[in-house]
C-alpha cells in the first residue's frame, strides 16, 4: 500500500476551506516562500509515513463535526509533490462521502501530458481548490519563493478549464506584496477566471520565526511589520475579499 510523508493533523480547521475541517498537511514544498511559518514542512521524504486507511480513519472519527460543509483539506508543505498518495488518500475520502479541498501553491504544477493525466485523475476526487497566488510578477514571485509563477498562473486556468471551484488566497506582505500595482495584478489574474468563488486576503506575521531560529535558516523578514487594518482593508478592496 503507497504510504504518504505527513507533517501533522489539525483536528478542527477552521481557516482551509468551508465549515469545520481536518486538515493534513503533507510534508515536502518546492518553495522557500520568506514567510512560511512552516519551514520544517520544506524537506522531502522525511517525517512521519502514513497508509491512506490509516488518515482516513483518524479523520473520520471527527466526521460528526463537519455539517454539511466541512469535511478533509489537504494542505503542506505542498500536498501535490506527493500527488499519487493525494488521489489514493481523496478517492477514499470520497468513496466515504467525504468533502474534500486541496489547498496548494501549484508549484509543482506542470502541463505535460504525464502530468496532467494525473491531475485529472485528482481532480476527479477533488470539491474544491484553495489556490495561493504570492505574486503577480513572475520575478518578483521568484524573489519571494525560489520559484517563478508560471506554473500557478498555468494551474489556475486548467482548474478554470475543468471547472473546478476556487478560492484565491493572497498573503499580504508590506512592502513585497502590498503595493497597488501588486494587488491590481492579481485582480486581473482573478478576473481572468471563471470558476472564482471567494477570494481571501491573508495578513503576514512572523508568527513562526522560532521555528527558524531551531532549524538555522536565517528569517529574512525580521524588519517586516504586520499589514494595518488600512493595508487590509484596500487590498481586500482591490481584490474583492470578504473582510472578516
Amino acid at each position: 500500500m503507497t504510504q504518504g510523508y505527513i507533517h501533522s493533523f489539525e483536528s478542527f480547521g477552521s481557516v482551509d476551506g468551508p465549515g469545520v475541517r481536518y486538515v493534513i498537511f503533507f510534508q515536502g514544498c518546492p518553495m522557500r516562500c520568506l514567510y512560511c511559518h512552516n519551514p520544517d514542512t520544506w524537506k522531502l521524504n522525511v517525517g512521519e509515513q502514513y497508509d491512506v486507511d490509516t488518515i482516513v480513519k483518524k479523520a473520520l472519527r471527527y466526521k460528526p463535526y463537519w455539517g454539511t460543509t466541512g469535511g478533509v483539506t489537504a494542505s503542506g508543505g505542498e500536498a501535490l509533490y506527493q500527488i499519487d498518495f493525494l488521489i489514493e488518500m481523496f478517492k477514499k475520502f470520497k468513496q466515504n462521502g467525504v468533502n474534500t479541498c486541496l489547498d496548494t501553491s501549484a508549484g509543482t504544477f506542470k502541463d505535460t501530458p504525464e502530468y496532467l493525466a494525473k491531475f485529472d485523475e485528482l481532480l476527479k476526487y477533488t470539491d474544491l481548490v484553495l489556490l495561493d497566488i504570492k505574486h503577480c510578477d513572475s520575478a518578483e514571485h521568484k524573489k519571494l519563493t525560489g520559484i517563478g509563477n508560471e506554473n500557478v498562473i498555468k494551474c489556475a486556468h486548467y482548474l478554470d478549464e475543468k471547472k473546478i471551484s476556487m478560492w484565491v488566497r493572497h498573503v499580504l506582505v508590506p512592502g513585497i506584496t502590498d503595493s497597488e500595482t501588486e494587488l491590481n495584478g492579481v485582480r486581473a489574474i482573478i478576473d481572468s477566471l471563471s470558476n472564482v468563488q471567494k477570494v481571501e486576503v491573508l495578513p503576514y506575521h512572523n508568527l513562526g520565526m522560532h521555528k527558524y531560529e531551531e532549524l538555522g535558516i536565517e528569517y529574512k523578514l525580521k524588519e517586516t511589520p504586520m499589514p494595518s487594518k488600512e493595508q487590509i482593508q484596500i487590498a481586500c478592496k482591490i481584490l474583492g475579499a470578504n473582510q472578516d
